[in-house]
């Protein structure tokens, strides 16, 4: 009873995505709304920071203004919520060429000179032309021959903002952000997650990509361009399971 109930909520839920594949077809990908990074990148938040209270109003002979940020206090992201810029400037190359190649042969020759003087009476019963001197001959060449070589280069410039979303024990940052763009049709999607220390945020309050720990890079996008990019499903799963 349960099968089949779930088999019916199956078969209810399919025209559903069904209708959201052809609405995205015919007017293409929608943007994902914006919200905090949390939604972006399901992340449970076990450390935060609390906020510091709200600037006081001053005197009148005082050149404070009410409503403005610290004045001497470092302005770097530190507190959950707090937004700083990430620089992606990946340029990796990477070349490996390797070739082996290997032989070997021999030979061997063996022959019965003294058999209890029955050496001259084996050709009674051996095919004729037999000689005892050269009773067994053997010749084996192996050869092997292999090379392969490997040539991949990557190169990316982006910049993201990205958001603070936790604050750990130790006083590292773990952050998230995404960047989305369209383009008729086509919808790029830049996504960066990872952890970083406050010592490594620069005073323009940036940090490159190569000083974010646990780093989770993801640039792609999906729409008409993509769609005839991609493998078709049936053609992928063939090429998966054939065994030929």
């Amino acid at each position: 009873m349960r099968s089949a109930l779930i088999a019916i909520a199956l078969l209810a839920i399919a025209p559903l995505a069904a209708c959201s594949t052809v609405v995205e077809a015919v007017k293409g990908p929608e943007l994902a709304p914006v919200g905090y990074p949390a939604q972006l990148a399901p992340m449970t938040s076990q450390f935060v920071s609390a906020r510091e209270p709200g600037p006081q109003a001053a005197s009148a002979n005082s050149l404070w203004r009410v409503g403005a940020r610290a004045f001497f206090n470092d302005q770097r992201a530190s507190r959950v919520g707090d937004i700083l810029t990430v620089q992606i400037e990946i340029d990796d190359s990477a070349s490996t060429k390797n070739t082996s190649a290997s032989s070997r042969t021999s030979n061997s020759k063996g022959g019965v000179s003294h058999l209890l003087g029955l050496e001259s009476s084996l050709g009674k019963f051996l095919p004729g032309g037999f000689d005892p001197a050269n009773a067994i001959g053997t010749d084996s060449t192996f050869s092997n021959n292999g090379g392969g070589s490997i040539s991949r280069s990557e190169k990316i410039s982006l910049t993201i903002a990205a958001v603070v979303s936790q604050v750990l024990p130790n006083g590292n940052m773990v952050i998230q952000g995404t960047q989305e763009v369209r383009t008729n049709a086509e919808l790029r999607q830049l996504t960066v997650a990872g952890i970083v220390r406050p010592e490594d945020i620069s005073s323009t309050n940036t940090i490159k990509h190569t000083q974010i720990a646990e780093a989770r890079i993801s640039y792609g996008g999906r729409g008409d361009i993509s769609r005839v990019q991609k493998t078709p499903a049936g053609q992928a799963l063939v090429e998966r399971f054939t065994p030929f």
